[in-house]
């Protein structure tokens, strides 16, 4: 335990040293934040409230891009050559990494509540359990597939383009940047196979709705970013390269693939229920009937 902490603690410092890192889970959430909040939500309490679920959810996405492009910038560098040669597994160095991760983004998020109430004087956070783990199950899952990307690119060109095309669908397709209830319902039923679509909802029921753990919209959500978490992980292990001349299977990409078939069957489950889809709009609706009771409290149903 003192050496994984040990190695956390150098990750951490390591990570810090990444620009990239420092731009998606630093800069990039407090200008969305400022953005959504004094833009969109006109500074209005309520409608903030609203709004952080998806500003939280970008916070904890972010982190995905800066993981891998670092991991494949150490690997470049020689870095991980030098932890090979110490008695540290793939599973340690990965496992550290997702824990250096979430202890960097956990600041960047607690300090956006800190700003929803001094600033915009958001007084009620819903739920804050079902926030925390959602938050918790999220940065490690999308952090364990930032891991998964670093494994099967072979340099820094390679990862940025995949981190872009695996980014702006997570982004505009989920509800993140534009209101799922305003999406196209061809989008709103494609949103449905993707995880950040469930990060999202499952924020904004937590603090805007105040459902807690056990409510079928949260758990659900922390029930399959968790498996994924889990799969990613362990695919990300199997996939690991300490050399930047060893390669990777031929299979390795059709692999990281498949990591997505929890979200495929999901979706096509929501699909037929379209559960998600009217969630999201009855809390979209209440943005226009703050005044009706329940509204403004968010009452679990």
């Amino acid at each position: 335990m003192k050496n994984f902490a040990a190695l956390t603690r150098m990750r951490i410092q390591l990570t810090l040293r990444n620009k990239m890192f420092l731009f998606f889970s630093v800069i990039m959430p407090f200008g969305f934040f400022f953005l959504y909040a004094g833009v969109f939500a006109k500074g209005i309490p309520f409608v903030v409230r609203y709004f952080l679920g998806p500003v939280i959810a970008l916070t904890v996405m972010g982190s995905f891009w800066g993981l891998s492009a670092a991991l494949v910038m150490f690997r470049e560098q020689g870095i991980l050559r030098r932890f090979h040669v110490t008695p540290v597994s793939p599973s340690d160095m990965l496992a550290s990494s997702v824990v250096a991760n979430f202890v960097l983004t956990l600041p960047t998020v607690l300090i956006e509540f800190l700003f929803a109430r001094a600033i915009f004087h958001v007084t009620h956070f819903g739920n804050l359990v079902s926030a925390f783990l959602l938050i918790a199950i999220g940065t490690m899952s999308f952090a364990s597939m930032g891991l998964v990307v670093a494994s099967v690119t072979n340099t820094m060109q390679e990862t940025q383009v995949i981190n872009q095309l695996i980014w702006l669908p997570l982004i505009f397709l989920s509800g993140a940047t534009v209101p799922l209830a305003d999406l196209p319902l061809v989008v709103k039923r494609v949103g449905l196979f993707l995880p950040a679509t469930y990060l999202v909802t499952g924020l904004q029921s937590a603090i805007f709705s105040s459902f807690a753990p056990w409510s079928l919209d949260v758990l659900l959500a922390l029930c399959s970013l968790a498996l994924w978490a889990f799969l990613t992980f362990f695919l990300s292990a199997q996939l690991f390269r300490w050399e930047p001349e060893s390669k990777i299977p031929r299979r390795a990409k059709l692999l990281a693939a498949s990591t997505a078939i929890p979200f495929l069957l999901l979706g096509i489950w929501e699909n037929k229920t379209n559960r998600t889809i009217a969630q999201a709009q009855a809390m979209y609706d209440s943005l226009n009937a703050p005044s009706k009771p329940g509204a403004s409290s968010g009452k679990t149903p």
